[in-house]
């Protein structure tokens, strides 16, 4: 027993949200088809019942006009006795003599109640055929009763309200859900930063003083690249302390920006792996902050180099597409992915690594168009051929700006 109910409780409704929307649905469906079946059957069961009451009605009717006193009997005791059932006692030349429950208009005139007698007539006839009494020679029209009619629209309307509110509650949760997610975001990563602080100043502290230690001249080139590996850890410290807060977004050299990082990664990835910027001009600027732009950069392409497993091409395309928008598009030639994974992997804890958190491009969509108002989509991919990333950066900072006020990106 209690490993089945650690099963059930293991269960990621996250990674399967797909399937429990369809199942919620599913339900949805069964329960609302139960109560539009149950309904039908109820107004069923009232429909006869109303027909039974006519057709009672019919003989009293029939029995009354054989009667000395019928006509008396039939307008007080049995038509007056009437409260839901439209009815309506026509002559032999269809000419109404006797009616209830028929509705109408204040003030009307006589003219005006004739109308609306005669449009419920036309409305009878297409509903029911009339009960004929031979011995009085005349036609009883009815139909459903208001309340019938009511009964019959009541589960759709029911369903419509209970849609309504499933969507605003789902709405409101989703938004509440999306807010805690952002608040615990930018709690982990400046608390990441804050905590890195410590051995950071630490680790700089000691690099000073092997620069300055008999050791310098022999180890050189090692104390270098640890002094950069310091200098990386800072600005990560930078990137996660600017999550959650509004960060400087200004003018910067797309180029030169995506070579640093290319440059930091060279050394640091397998060297069967090619790295090529190509750009329509290396002048081309865009409204970014540098820290966290270079960190989706380097995102990407870790996991670019993870998908060709150390060997293949990755070639990053600047393009300006307008006076707009520049476009970086990055492209390998790793193992490729369906087109229903194309918005999945931006999806926290999504990931096709045995040990991946599946962070990385979840970071890089928030970075991108949380940060910058741009956007970042998977534009290609063909399996065993390889990926194509695009993210798309404002050219000016009023664009930025209205991004960041309206909430739209006009690409």
């Amino acid at each position: 027993m209690k490993n089945r109910f650690q099963d059930l409780t293991s269960i990621d409704f996250y990674q399967n949200r797909k399937q429990v929307k369809w199942l919620v649905f599913l339900v949805s469906m069964v329960i609302g088809a139960g109560s539009i079946w149950y309904t039908s059957r109820l107004v069923e069961e009232l429909r006869n019942r109303e027909r039974r009451q006519i057709e009672l009605l019919s003989s009293a009717l029939e029995y009354a006009a054989t009667t000395a006193e019928g006509l008396t009997f039939i307008n007080q005791e049995i038509i007056q006795q009437n409260y839901s059932i439209p009815i309506i006692m026509v002559d032999a030349n269809e000419n109404p003599i006797e009616f209830r429950n028929i509705n109408f208009k204040k003030n009307a005139t006589q003219q005006d109640s004739l109308k609306t007698l005669q449009a419920e007539l036309a409305e009878m006839r297409e509903e029911y055929d009339p009960i004929y009494l031979q011995e009085a020679d005349i036609q009883i029209y009815f139909r459903n009763s208001e309340l019938l009619l009511n009964l019959k629209y009541y589960p759709y309307i029911q369903l419509a309200v209970i849609l309504i509110f499933g969507i605003l509650a789902y709405t409101l949760f989703n938004q509440s859900r999306i807010a805690e997610q952002n608040r615990v975001w930018a709690g982990l990563t400046k608390e990441t930063a804050h905590q890195l602080g410590t051995p950071i100043a630490s680790l700089m502290a000691w690099i000073d003083y092997l620069r300055n230690s008999p050791v310098w001249e022999e180890n050189k080139e090692i104390i270098q690249e640890m002094d950069k590996d310091v200098v990386k850890l800072r600005m990560v410290t930078e990137r996660f302390s600017s999550i959650g807060s509004k960060p400087d977004i200004k003018s910067e050299n797309l180029y030169d920006s995506i070579e640093e990082t290319i440059n930091y990664l060279r050394p640091r990835i397998s060297t069967k792996v090619e790295l090529e910027i190509n750009a329509d001009a290396r002048d081309l600027e865009a409204m970014m902050n540098k820290p966290l732009f270079e960190w989706v950069i380097e995102n990407i392409c870790k996991n670019a180099v993870d998908a060709m497993k150390g060997v293949g091409r990755i070639n990053i395309n600047i393009l300006q597409d307008s006076d707009k928008f520049v476009l970086i598009d990055i492209q390998d030639t790793g193992k490729g992915m369906e087109k229903a994974m194309f918005k999945k992997v931006f999806n926290p804890g999504f990931s096709t690594r045995q040990r991946g958190w599946g962070l990385g491009l979840t970071l890089a969509k928030r970075i991108i168009e949380g940060y910058h108002g741009g956007k970042i989509f998977v534009k290609s991919s063909e399996l065993g051929k390889g990926t194509t990333f695009r993210i798309v950066l404002h050219s000016s900072l009023e664009g930025a700006e209205q991004f960041i006020t309206d909430g739209l990106l006009e690409y």
